[in-house]
């Protein structure tokens, strides 16, 4: 272990009084903006002093770079200091802090990744954690980097269960790099927090996680100073700092009372500033400057591509799962910073094959979804790696925030929900995922993959790697045919027409098993001399709504949609809304209408009215109208 050099008096002085300029600058924006949260700022003023301007190493004029130490603020309402921080160390005018929350202003009410030095959206809180331990399992495991991640936590958010499934995590993973900090002011948003200042319990649950953990006063620079570079020091464990601070610190009359969460002082804001300057020694300009970062890093590699095209035989049935699988063995082949992570479920979603190939770039985050999808978004951030995060398509729902936050993120990560509908057979309506299209749709910017075979899908895997914001590929159980050469083109948002001749009169659109429930019904449907058209939408999202109403024009303005999904926003919904503003076109929606029950595969198609003879039936009624 190195030797401790303790701040000289002038340093700590220093440090003091720009923890104060923090909180002066909180209170003047949040007055300003008549809105905001200047005393959750004042009680984490001294940490982000001593984390920004003498702990962090980091380039000021490039935020992201990659050998940057990051820094990630869960309790993301304290934006305000943030943003203080950042304009202190010289990357903005201070007087940009005054439009904070205007429509013209990036300094938002909560951080977003608009702002250069913000990795992932914070604000809808326990999510931080999460974020901060993907971005130190990158740095330790695949950067194999010098750089160091801290994550300030309100004390409030530990009530969120996702927070001590990153506990879990990081321990577990001996993320000796990541250091969170909990900001223990006592109070929350409408009462004291459920633990208040009992900072013995905290840190017995914190220790029982294996985390090397610290208790201070949250308000003493230099107990701070010295303790993150003891965290420094750490090996093997990341390591906690509970600080016990107190909500509007420095605030007279504020400090430690209750209700006053979210509320900017008015008219207090003058003589609240003026008692805090009493405590500092300089008001004006500072000298203190960051660290700057170890440079240990090479470029990135962008060739995102398949090692070989797919390699199937018409006819042969595969899983369109097992096809997932294969495809993410190639893309780890040909770009090492393709990675993938489970949550215990990779002997059925086949991310086991990439992580038999590639042991080192398989992450397992247990049966704890909301830290697998945070763990995901915070690898993905500076383009570090290409992250796919691979579970049953139900258990995303648990983890449904986390992905809206990751959006917000603008990630690009890349979410492959296995086990689809109703087709999965005996396990029963737990385990079928039948919102999971309409989850992933209402995500701004995102991508809907649902490929029907295996070729289908290796290429689904590959599109998505090369596809910003937030990608879905949702994968099936049961075997299905190979209807595609190995040397089918497929692009985002474009429509395949698998059966059509001249005399077509009804559209028939479907996914996966479906799709072969379509053809299936074509083939009965031509023995009584009705044909139909097939159409394979590939991505639900964006729906190809070109081809769909060409050929809903050609086949007499009558469109069948089947899908193993309910109603709500599923393939029927995007083909509707895609048609909408179309005249003459009729849309029939075949989907299962309630809550399902166990039984066969097949079974449990014709029960819920999406098996080929429910197809059948569909197109002569509709004929019929």
């Amino acid at each position: 272990m190195s030797k401790y050099h303790r701040p000289d008096t002038q340093t700590i002085q220093s440090l003091k009084d720009i923890a104060n300029k923090l909180r002066i600058h909180s209170i003047e924006a949040t007055n300003a903006s008549n809105s905001g949260h200047p005393t959750s700022c004042c009680s984490a003023a001294d940490i982000m002093s001593v984390l920004f301007f003498h702990t962090m190493r980091y380039t000021i004029k490039e935020p992201r770079h990659p050998n940057n130490d990051r820094f990630v603020l869960s309790k993301g309402h304290a934006a305000p200091i943030l943003y203080a921080a950042w304009a202190e160390a010289g990357l903005f005018p201070a007087s940009d802090l005054l439009e904070l929350r205007k429509l013209s202003s990036d300094l938002e009410g909560h951080p977003t990744p608009r702002l250069n030095f913000v990795d992932v959206a914070t604000g809808s809180l326990g999510q931080g954690l999460s974020c901060a331990a993907g971005m130190a399992y990158t740095g330790k495991y695949f950067d194999k980097a010098d750089y160091r991640v801290y994550c300030l936590i309100g004390d409030g958010e530990s009530a969120e269960g996702s927070i001590w499934e990153a506990l879990a995590f990081a321990s577990r993973y001996q993320l000796d790099n990541l250091v969170a900090i909990f900001d223990v002011n006592r109070l929350g948003q409408s009462e004291a927090t459920s633990l208040g200042h009992d900072l013995d319990v905290y840190k017995a649950r914190v220790e029982a996680f294996g985390w090397n953990t610290y208790v201070v006063d949250g308000h003493d620079v230099e107990t701070l100073c010295k303790t993150l570079w003891e965290a420094s020091q750490v090996s093997g464990r990341p390591t906690c700092i509970l600080a016990k601070t107190y909500k509007g610190q420095g605030i007279p009359g504020v400090a430690d009372v209750e209700n006053w969460h979210g509320k900017p002082l008015g008219d207090k804001a003058e003589s609240a500033i003026a008692a805090i300057k009493e405590n500092m020694a300089n008001t004006g300009p500072h000298k203190l400057i960051a660290q700057q970062p170890t440079l240990d890093l090479s470029p990135i590699n962008t060739n995102v591509q398949l090692s070989t095209p797919p390699s199937y035989k018409l006819g042969e049935t595969v899983a369109t799962r097992l096809a997932y699988g294969t495809a993410l063995v190639k893309l780890g082949k040909s770009n090492q910073r393709v990675i993938a992570m489970d949550g215990d479920t990779k002997n059925s979603t086949y991310a086991q094959k990439f992580k038999d190939a590639f042991p080192e770039r398989f992450i397992e985050c247990y049966i704890a979804e909301q830290n697998l999808v945070g763990v995901g978004i915070g690898c993905g951030t500076r383009d570090r790696t290409i992250p796919f995060i691979s579970t049953f398509a139900a258990f995303f729902t648990r983890a449904f925030d986390q992905i809206r936050m990751g959006a917000i993120s603008q990630t690009n990560a890349n979410f492959v929900g296995s086990h689809a509908g109703v087709s999965i057979g005996e396990d029963g309506p737990s385990q079928m995922a039948l919102e999971d299209i309409a989850m992933f749709r209402t995500i701004p910017g995102s991508t809907v993959f649902y490929p029907s075979d295996a070729v289908s899908t290796e290429r689904a895997v590959e599109l998505a790697a090369n596809t910003k914001g937030v990608c879905f590929i949702r994968t099936s159980r049961p075997n299905v045919p190979v209807i595609y050469s190995n040397e089918e083109p497929f692009v985002v948002g474009k429509a395949k027409i698998v059966k059509s001749s001249s005399s077509d009169r009804v559209t028939v659109i479907g996914s996966c098993v479906t799709l072969y429930e379509a053809l299936r019904a074509a083939d009965t449907l031509a023995e009584s001399g009705i044909n139909i058209r097939v159409i394979d939408p590939f991505t639900i999202k964006p729906i190809d709504a070109a081809t769909i109403i060409a050929s809903a024009q050609e086949t007499g303005g009558k469109i069948i949609t089947v899908e193993d999904h309910y109603a709500e926003g599923g393939i029927g919904e995007a083909v509707a809304g895609a048609v909408s503003q179309q005249p003459n076109i009729i849309v029939k929606r075949l989907f299962v209408p309630e809550i399902p029950r166990s039984g066969k595969s097949e079974e449990l198609m014709e029960k819920y009215g999406i098996s080929a003879a429910c197809i059948v039936k569909a197109v002569n009624n509709i004929l019929s109208v």
